[in-house]
């Protein structure tokens, strides 16, 4: 059944998969299998979980510049992430700024949309602001949206759009000037991020470190290279995470108690993910830091050489994405296809994603040649543009309704899962 996925062990995926070497991958295979059955619903019964979960959560908030005061918990991912900061936020101003009565967050618009559905979910307001040229969020915009009614702000570190940080320190600066929390969604950088640091290139402040962030999401199965269904959300303080919680005392079958979404936990995303920090250690995540970024420096200069096209923004670690001043970019990606290379599309403007892990050191001359060849096919006929998934996109991205655009995600997704 396997026989169709995307090839992300051969590094022809730019996403989805975060992968290091076969060794690696198989002790995550193991540490996960050893806790198969358990389950961290119960944190009492299962000692050995509520362990690694509280090391995860420590190793994580010292590397994020956290002191004995940061806290947080495990999750199954950025989104349940991001969800539990919105409605810790959303919980926190019921019992601290009851003038709030129609709640909003402000974010830009390059901000994950998890953080939109957490909105959706959880009754507040998504107030989007559009980034400046440099991609990065519009400090000036965002102060001009805060209103009495304003939950908290939003920075990314980086957004993954384009692989730029948001300027941590003017938000923080902005969100203490106005007493607001400021939530920076680490998802993609926190266990990255550090490491390019370390290894010599320019990052610059965006994690606890900086006063005015009051909490971040971190995942681990991203460049923390765990199984998949592990993350992290952090808060400054025991008070603030404390809002993150539920509890029903009235229940015929108990105390009822939830740190998180999910009621049953599984034990083995836990267990692997406190193996991979074990395993791979300072040293291996800047191991990893050097090869991503060396393959990123040569896909970066080597798609900059191309006339044809030109690099958005200028990226801070191994994510970043790249535009056409002329041919046909989504046919481009078509004719990509059709050599086997998973392609991650992007709009507004219409770009290549990439998402660089130490899978695609090996490949990165042989994704460039074909890049090569592929440009100068589709400048030779630009009927392709017209044709396949470019057709489709052009078609989309010309729609002047949303609703309608919507309404085809929708149909599609009936289609795939019927």
């Amino acid at each position: 059944m396997r026989g169709r996925d995307a090839r992300w062990h051969d590094g022809r995926t730019f996403s989805l998969v975060y992968h290091d070497t076969d060794e690696h991958l198989q002790l995550l295979r193991d540490a996960y299998s050893l806790f198969l059955a358990e389950n961290a619903l119960n944190p009492m019964a299962f000692p050995s979980l509520r362990r690694m979960e509280t090391e995860v959560v420590a190793m994580v908030a010292g590397l994020l510049g956290g002191d004995d005061q940061v806290v947080g918990s495990m999750t199954s991912g950025g989104t349940e992430s991001l969800f539990l900061a919105t409605k810790t936020y959303r919980d926190q101003a019921r019992k601290e700024r009851p003038h709030i009565t129609a709640p909003e967050m402000i974010l830009p618009t390059t901000a994950h949309p998890a953080l939109l559905k957490s909105a959706h979910y959880l009754g507040v307001k998504p107030v989007l602001i559009p980034p400046g040229p440099d991609f990065r969020a519009d400090v000036a915009a965002m102060e001009q949206a805060i209103t009495p009614q304003t939950l908290f702000l939003v920075g990314s570190a980086p957004a993954y759009p384009h692989g730029v940080i948001d300027p941590i320190e003017a938000l923080s600066a902005l969100a203490q000037k106005h007493g607001l929390p400021l939530h920076v969604d680490a998802c993609v950088g926190g266990f990255s991020l550090p490491f390019v640091r370390r290894a010599g290139h320019p990052v610059p402040p965006f994690d606890f470190s900086v006063p005015g962030v009051t909490s971040m999401s971190a995942d681990l199965h991203k460049y923390g290279f765990a199984a998949k269904g592990a993350s992290t959300v952090l808060y400054r303080s025991p008070a603030l995470r404390r809002h993150q919680f539920y509890v029903y005392s009235g229940w015929p079958g108990g105390l009822f108690g939830s740190a998180t979404v999910l009621g049953t936990r599984p034990g083995g995303a836990i267990a692997a993910a406190w193996a991979s920090l074990q395993s791979l250690g300072e040293e291996g995540f800047l191991r990893i830091a050097k090869t991503i970024m060396t393959t990123t420096h040569k896909l970066i200069d080597g798609i900059s050489a191309m006339p044809e096209l030109f690099i958005l923004g200028k990226p801070d670690c191994g994510v970043f994405a790249y535009a056409s001043s002329g041919p046909d970019l989504m046919a481009i990606a078509d004719q990509m296809e059709e050599r086997g290379w998973h392609i991650d599309r992007q709009q507004l403007p219409t770009a290549i994603h990439l998402t660089i892990t130490p899978a695609h050191a090996p490949i990165a001359d042989r994704y460039l040649t074909d890049l090569r060849e592929c440009v100068a096919h589709v400048v030779a006929h630009p009927e392709l543009a017209s044709q396949g998934a470019a057709a489709m996109y052009g078609m989309l991205m010309h729609i002047p309704d949303a609703s309608m655009v919507d309404e085809f995600i929708l149909s599609n997704f009936d289609s795939l899962y019927r």
